[in-house]
């Protein structure tokens, strides 16, 4: 069967992506106009208190996905086989990458430290912090092998930066139904200056991770074991895909009436919604690659959202402007903001980044 390209199924996701969240509320008679607010100030979602049992059955759920994949790779790691050489760089370190590492430390100390003489430009750290971080994770994968996508694409990668403001725009419009985040530093911004003063941060966020899952493809010893693990052989996999789209079809549509159940599915649905369409027009998906068991590019993603989940933390804990969380049940054990089993959705936002970088991008995956 003749393949559809990849980015037909995700042109008709989004236009369910938007609506679904407001036809749940609008068929049970709770759409309101604080949904549509912007800024987003208004706190009218009463979260659940910390739960002990909710804790332990999401960290086991966590912990039982993730473990076989850190096992496989240690184990065929310890056994030296050919994937697991060490990839030695090819070039010396590029003079911008360290244009780039001067300036993220410069702005890294201006944002963390309240100099009277940079009060005016403090609220304003984090787009420089990550346009910074984004040289340096291209400069360290063009030193492994010779080339990276800000040298190689610069035009498309530009595009990538609009793409990106868009597509964390919809994280923003998902979570006015949840709430699991709110910002500060922000409450006097007119609606023009804070889409202005939002935007360009957003901007960063798939060039960051699409820059961080090509870094992590130079090291053999990380991909190892993964090219030929498990494979996921689908006996009738339209079927599958249309139970899939039902899943996410309810379950987006119902995140605001339930938001304490269905908050993990903020970062699940649309993931869930796309790859189904694009299983049902024929395209290919990010998952396509595990029927013949090659879990080498999920696996890469994954850690690369969660990386880049570390240091949009670790920059948030300490700025002048920044974002708190409300999660209900797990919401203890902080690494700085953020609650521990929180950062487990970094992972399949590493696989939402790739689904809408490739439309720009124009890679099928492995």
């Amino acid at each position: 069967m003749k393949r559809t390209p990849l980015h037909f199924g995700a042109l008709i996701a989004m236009p369910l992506m938007v609506l679904l969240p407001l036809l749940g509320m609008w068929l049970t008679g709770r759409l309101a106009p604080h949904h549509f607010e912007f800024p987003p100030l208004t706190r009218y979602v009463e979260h659940a208190p910390f739960n002990w049992l909710a804790f332990v059955l999401m960290a086991t759920s966590i912990v039982a996905c993730c473990l076989p994949v850190v096992v496989r790779m240690c184990r065929r790691t310890a056994s030296n086989s050919p994937q697991s050489t060490v990839h030695s760089p090819l070039s010396t370190f590029p003079l911008w990458g360290w244009l780039g590492i001067a300036f993220t430390i410069i702005t890294w100390v201006i944002a963390w430290n309240r100099f009277s003489w940079a009060a005016s430009i403090q609220y304003h750290t984090f787009f420089p912090l990550w346009l910074g971080y984004i040289v340096v994770i291209s400069a360290l994968t063009q030193q492994r092998k010779g080339s990276c996508l800000l040298t190689a694409q610069p035009l498309r990668i530009a595009v990538l930066f609009a793409v990106s403001a868009i597509f964390w725009w919809y994280f923003e419009y998902l979570n006015r139904f949840v709430q699991n985040w709110f910002y500060f530093g922000v409450d006097s911004f007119s609606a023009p200056r804070y889409f202005a003063f939002a935007t360009p941060p957003f901007a960063t966020v798939l060039p960051a991770v699409m820059g961080t899952a090509e870094w992590l493809e130079t090291f053999p010893r990380f991909n190892s074991g993964l090219q030929d693990w498990h494979p996921v052989p689908l006996c009738k996999p339209r079927r599958f895909a249309a139970a899939w789209l039902c899943a996410g079809t309810l379950s987006l549509s119902a995140i605001g009436l339930v938001p304490d159940l269905l908050f993990p599915m903020l970062w699940l649905s649309p993931l869930i919604l796309i790859t189904a369409i694009q299983a049902l027009t024929g395209s290919t998906t990010v998952f396509s690659p595990l029927r013949t068991g090659n879990w080498q590019r999920i696996v890469r993603l994954a850690v690369a959202g969660l990386i880049c989940g570390f240091f949009w933390e670790m920059w948030n804990c300490r700025s002048a402007a920044g974002w708190i969380y409300a999660v209900p049940f797990v919401g203890r054990f902080k690494i700085f903001e953020m609650p521990i089993l929180g950062y487990a959705g970094y992972l399949p936002f590493g696989l939402e980044c790739a689904v809408i970088s490739d439309l720009v991008l124009r890679q099928k995956g492995d």
